[in-house]
């Protein structure tokens, strides 16, 4: 489907950009992919990376900013939205800056990529969407209830809109595992709760979910994939084992265990070999045949969080994955 097509990343030079490009350059080969972003420092650095490719455009541009939205769309077949304000603490004391990039912002591509033509958009979410708790994540629940409509909103043109949601993304910026690594020599590590759990992803699994939507999605679809869970103390024991753990407390807006899928949701959600996928409640659509796709319904009452998840990551199996990724841990 991406094979000699016209892609445009929103966001595009942040951490999933970072990978998201050179894994689609290399598997699917597009005329075209169009990186929009609004930092013009991050733009420089990564065109370096890509030299005179000819496939790869750079795009300064807002979310906020619908008419710039337009022109980037122009000649453009895919989408993938993952621009958005996403740290916990700066949305909570700049709320209305994070509105207006994780709402207004979802809702300029949505009638940008409509008016456009544009086929189909998958827009990234996260697991704070699922209950929040924080400003951040009641956005981007905000904004996945606007993706999710859109593909009603958008009439009798053809553009579809489909979510992914995933955890905490290992070894990017700002996350647990250069935080600790930065620490390690220091002998103590800051640990906000004993019983603290996350769910473990990849950006190379983070990219094969976006690449799974796009060939299977019908529209309003929230693909979730299956991954594993580990505790908090474990990943500080993997990365320094005679580390001393002080214990300073949850922070505000923080959960004690990720979830991705609610209870609420259970009713409307189906299990795959590899994934789960939640569909809408709006138009009967959690009942379509061709969205179902074969899928199995969940068990009344499910859940899928951190905390209750049937695989986990061994401490071993997270050193052998840092050493294989040092290189390049925090970095993007």
């Amino acid at each position: 489907m991406l094979t000699n097509s016209s892609i445009l990343i929103t966001g595009g030079t942040g951490s999933f950009g970072h990978t998201f490009v050179p894994m689609t350059l290399a598997k699917y080969n597009p005329h075209r992919l169009v990186i929009y972003s609004r930092d013009e420092m991050k733009q420089w650095n990564m065109a370096k990376l890509y030299g005179d490719d000819p496939r790869v455009r750079f795009f300064i541009g807002d979310v906020r900013d619908k008419d710039r939205l337009a022109r980037a769309l122009n000649g453009i077949d895919y989408v993938v939205h993952a621009a958005a304000t996403k740290i916990v603490p700066t949305a909570e004391y700049n709320p209305f800056e994070c509105v207006k990039t994780n709402v207004l912002g979802a809702m300029n591509l949505i009638d940008a990529c409509i008016d456009q033509g544009i086929k189909r958009v998958v827009a990234l979410s996260t697991d704070k969407a699922s209950s929040p708790v924080n400003l951040y994540g009641a956005t981007k629940l905000t904004s996945d209830k606007l993706f999710i409509a859109g593909n009603s909103y958008s009439g009798s043109a053809d553009t579809r809109f489909a979510v992914v949601r995933y955890g905490n993304v290992m070894g990017s910026r700002g996350s647990v595992i250069p935080f600790f690594l930065t620490l390690a020599e220091k002998g103590s590590l800051p640990i906000t709760d004993a019983r603290m759990t996350r769910f473990m992803i990849t950006l190379e699994q983070g990219v094969d979910l976006v690449w799974h939507a796009f060939e299977d999605m019908v529209g309003g679809e929230i693909y979730v994939k299956k991954i594993p869970s580990m505790k908090l103390l474990d990943i500080a024991i993997a990365i320094a084992p005679d580390a001393h753990h002080d214990i300073v407390g949850i922070r505000p807006g923080e959960k004690l265990h990720e979830q991705m899928i609610s209870f609420e949701d259970a009713p409307h959600t189906y299990e795959y070999s590899k994934h789960y996928k939640v569909l809408p409640a709006i138009n009967n659509w959690s009942m379509d045949p061709e969205r179902i796709n074969g899928g199995k319904k969940v068990a009344v009452g499910f859940t899928y969080c951190s905390d209750n998840n049937t695989e986990w990551m061994s401490i071993d199996t997270l050193c052998t994955w840092i050493d294989q990724n040092r290189n390049k841990i925090g970095k993007i």
